[in-house]
Parts: C-alpha cells; sequence; structure tokens
C-alpha cells in the first residue's frame, strides 16, 4: 500500500531532502516562490494572536516574496521566515519542517507536491513537558509525589 511508503521515516527523510534542494535552487536563481504547509507541525515565534491563528486553515498559503523572501533560512530539517499576518501585520518567524511543506508554487503553477506533508504522525507537534511532569514519570520519583 502507497501509505506503507508515505508513513515510512527513509521516505520522508528523501522527501525533506528534494524540498531542501528546490529551495537551495529557487533562492540561488532568486526566484521568489509560495509554500502551502501543514500548519499542525509549523510554529510561529511569536506565538500568532488566537484571532489570527484561528483564521489558519490546517493546510495554510505563505507567500515568500520582497521582504520575507529576503528572510528565508533553509537547514536540513525547516525552512524558516519572517512573515506578517492580518490587518494589523502582526510579525512573526515562521518556522516550518520540510516534510510539512504540502506545495511549492510558482506563479500559481504547482512545483512540487509532498504528500508526507498529509501523515498525520509525521505533522504532529512535540508538546513540551515541564520538568515535574519528567521528574514524576520516572519510577525511581514515586515516593516524592
Amino acid at each position: 500500500m502507497v501509505s506503507n511508503i508515505l508513513e515510512d521515516k527513509n521516505y520522508k527523510e528523501l522527501v525533506s531532502e528534494q524540498i531542501k534542494e528546490i529551495f537551495e535552487f529557487l533562492i540561488h536563481e532568486n526566484q521568489e516562490f509560495s509554500i502551502t504547509a501543514n500548519v499542525e507541525a509549523t510554529t510561529f515565534s511569536p506565538d500568532l494572536p488566537d484571532s489570527i491563528k484561528s483564521q489558519l486553515q490546517k493546510f495554510s498559503l505563505f507567500t515568500l516574496a520582497n521582504y520575507t523572501y529576503t528572510t528565508i533560512v533553509v537547514d536540513d530539517e525547516y525552512i524558516s521566515f519572517e512573515a506578517g499576518f492580518g490587518a494589523e501585520n502582526f510579525g512573526s518567524l515562521v518556522k516550518v519542517p520540510l516534510h510539512s511543506v504540502f506545495q511549492i508554487v510558482i506563479d500559481d503553477s504547482i512545483l512540487y507536491l509532498n504528500p508526507v506533508a498529509t501523515v498525520e504522525k509525521f505533522n504532529k507537534k512535540e508538546e513540551k513537558k515541564d520538568s515535574m511532569s519528567v521528574f514524576k514519570n520516572n519510577p525511581n520519583n514515586k515516593r516524592f509525589s
């Protein structure tokens, strides 16, 4: 089944590398582009206000042009860029895992399509655990609960 391939960690890494190389090519060519990304795995710093965050769809379009384009950073795991949101142009650093990029778009044409971005197990944000929870989860520390 195709789900066996899409959910394979090695395939996810292969796709991430392809996406990274496409981004590097586009940047080298000075080509502005847009991405559709699975926002469930995307982080915003500072976090977006609820009034803006609630307007985002699970797969949201980000246009990387003008100032935003100049702030793009690509590494082995993420693409990040600064963007403004909402009527007040609320500024945030957007950090998208490469495997969560669903589409790369140029001039309303899809350049690349990534079905791995739809795989739920790869696109869940890791919940941060406070140190006390981690401490209490250690069986040797149960007496302190």
